[in-house]
């Protein structure tokens, strides 16, 4: 795994370093996994097109999956879709890996989320080291980071709402997410430009 700490340098920008936070794209989520969102599939190949041609705009790329083992509440066999779901991202099984359409997008960092507990923020995690995403970030030096995943209503919004909590400045890029419903959609986009989130397409970047 690269070391994305900050090398010192002599000469001073006013760019923050910036890192890319791919939230959740994995089969669990898409067409055909057990909570698939309608566009999943979709926004997983986009989501790598995008990184293939934009590398150079981030100083890191982080991944975050849903890993459960036993997150209590969070399954159920009758759930209401709002704080129960059926049973998803069960750790170490297929449908918990990252999407293959990820396999070269060379991540930084691996975040796993949610093993004993709902992990709705990627904040919840930590990767293989122990390291929480909110350590990964201040240790590289990162000031501002461009959310995308799955699905936007749920833990995209609830990762970037926590990084703005954190003093981070945080963008949602529109057209590489997707939410579990065009409602719920409607309302996380309402909360998050409450909150400070700057909302766009990556073709305006």
């Amino acid at each position: 795994m690269d070391d994305i700490r900050p090398q010192t340098s002599r000469f001073v920008t006013s760019r923050p370093r910036r890192a890319l936070v791919v939230v959740d794209v994995q089969p669990t989520f898409c067409e055909g996994g057990e909570l698939g969102v309608e566009g999943g599939n979709a926004v997983a190949e986009h989501v790598a097109a995008y990184v293939k041609e934009h590398r150079d705009r981030y100083d890191a790329i982080l991944t975050t999956q849903d890993w459960h083992i036993d997150p209590g509440e969070h399954f159920s066999d009758t759930p209401d879709f709002v704080n129960s779901w059926p049973p998803h991202g069960v750790a170490d099984t297929p449908n918990a890996e990252l999407h293959p359409a990820l396999a070269d997008i060379d991540a930084d960092a691996h975040v796993k989320k949610g093993q004993y507990d709902h992990g709705y923020s990627g904040f919840d995690g930590a990767d293989e080291a122990g390291r929480s995403l909110e350590t990964i970030l201040t240790d590289a030096g990162i000031g501002a980071v461009d959310v995308v995943g799955l699905a936007e209503s749920h833990c995209v919004k609830q990762t970037a709402l926590d990084a703005r909590r954190g003093g981070l400045a945080t963008r949602v890029l529109t057209d590489l997410t997707a939410p579990v419903s065009p409602e719920q959609g409607e309302q996380a986009r309402a909360e998050m430009r409450g909150a400070g989130v700057e909302l766009l397409s990556s073709a305006d970047l």
